[in-house]
């Protein structure tokens, strides 16, 4: 059966190293377990339950990618985009959480459409290459400055709006020492570093009397506090287009990467660039984000992580299976979760941050046209404290210094109608 389903003789694999990579993959991205539920809590939402949806709809999306696409790719609510859910769309733009899973199951619904119809392609190939790397870096900066605030490294500063906070603090230290940890770890090739980091920080400030130890195994939580939650009447208010937008955009470009990096990794794209069932894994993220939506957690998405599981071997949809697995049996470590202080999981924030900013190397520096939008993109989403901002001052200052410089012929139709949007938008709401 399991032949028939992922053809594992003909990518040179067999089950064991399948269950080997998937098990590889579960542990580099099973930070998102700890991660998530904090981030997104922060909105008012029950804890418990996006846990429980996290680990849903991680088992959904992988296991809906390992089928209908066959590749050894695994998802997870993203990083960054759960970010851009908690502090951007309710505590900056003052909506509901309900009203931010409706923006997302709306995005997601578009990103169906794209790939439906094939014109996920035109719309990438319309953005500077420049540009999706400025805003995967700005991503980056902006989860950076929300960890340095978790970790109470970053303050408030009345004079300077933001200035060093108390590094002698208990939280602050045992941050910088979880940011040791991972780097020192993952230099080492050590998998599972990100994990590994956030449960030695928890138990440490276990020990230390700093937080409180909640147990390590319980049923699941109840889903009911999120379970199909969300409002899309209310995404449907004209303020929030641009929010949905920078869902899909963010998610659009994020899914491309990893799938084409993942690929390449693996062997599975072919000589001309061409990758196999693109379409199908397309439609697999974006069924899965709008599983997500429903469960009630932020935008669902493929992980770059899965690369450290085609690195142990994975070729096939089976990897993503037992990542799918590995998930479902998280369920019952809810108590855990519930253990993790933010100080803990600030580090895994500050490690992705350093992976997204590492695009930052692709930019032509050179040329002042790419290198002004390619700042202000990076700059703007955590000194405003919005993805979506950052990502209309990147448009707008794109399709302005190309224009001004008389290199109009440059841009094209869709980048000056994305800037003209985003223009607007600035301007009336």
């Amino acid at each position: 059966m399991l032949e028939r389903l992922f053809q594992l003789n003909a990518h040179n694999t067999n089950v064991r190293t399948e269950i080997l990579a998937g098990v590889t993959t579960f542990l580099t991205m099973a930070y998102i377990l700890f991660v998530n539920p904090s981030i997104l809590g922060e909105t008012g939402m029950d804890k418990g339950a996006v846990f429980v949806a996290t680990c849903l709809a991680a088992a959904f999306g992988s296991a809906v990618m390992g089928l209908i696409a066959n590749y050894p790719i695994a998802l997870a609510p993203g990083m960054g985009l759960n970010a851009f859910f908690t502090y951007t769309v309710v505590m900056g733009m003052g909506h509901t959480w309900q009203v931010a899973l409706g923006a997302v199951f709306l995005s997601a619904c578009l990103f169906f459409l794209l790939s439906i119809f094939k014109i996920r392609e035109w719309i990438i190939n319309s953005i500077p290459l420049e540009l999706r790397s400025a805003i995967a870096a700005g991503i980056g900066l902006f989860l950076a400055l929300i960890a340095l605030q978790n970790a109470g490294i970053v303050a408030a500063n009345p004079a300077t709006m933001v200035g060093l906070g108390d590094l002698g603090s208990p939280a602050a230290l045992l941050a910088i020492l979880g940011f040791f940890l991972i780097i020192g770890m993952e230099a080492l090739r050590i998998t599972g570093a990100v994990l590994i980091s956030i449960l030695v920080v928890t138990g440490l400030s276990i020990l230390l009397g700093i937080s409180e130890f909640g147990g390590v195994v319980s049923m699941p939580p109840s889903l009911a506090p999120t379970f199909m939650q969300l409002d899309i009447a209310g995404a449907l208010d004209v303020g929030l287009i641009s929010v949905i937008f920078a869902f899909l955009f963010v998610d659009l470009f994020d899914n491309s990467g990893t799938l084409i990096a993942v690929a390449k990794k693996a062997g599975l794209m072919r000589k001309d660039g061409h990758l196999p069932k693109m379409g199908r894994a397309l439609i697999a993220d974006s069924t899965a984000a709008l599983g997500g939506s429903l469960l009630g957690t932020s935008t669902t998405t493929s992980y770059i992580e899965s690369a450290a599981g085609v690195s142990a071997g994975g070729r096939t949809g089976l990897t993503a299976i037992v990542v799918a697995v590995l998930f479902l049996f998280a369920l019952f470590f809810a108590p855990l979760a519930g253990s993790v202080p933010a100080f803990a999981t600030a580090p895994a924030l500050l490690f992705v941050a350093v992976l997204m900013a590492s695009g930052m190397a692709e930019i032509e520096w050179s040329d002042i046209t790419v290198a002004a939008p390619v700042v202000v993109t990076a700059l703007a989403m955590p000194l405003t404290y919005s993805i979506a901002t950052g990502i209309a001052f990147g448009f707008i200052t794109w399709v302005a210094a190309k224009t001004l410089a008389g290199r109009f012929r440059e841009l094209n139709g869709m980048l000056v109608a994305l800037a003209i949007f985003c223009v607007i938008k600035l301007a009336l709401f």
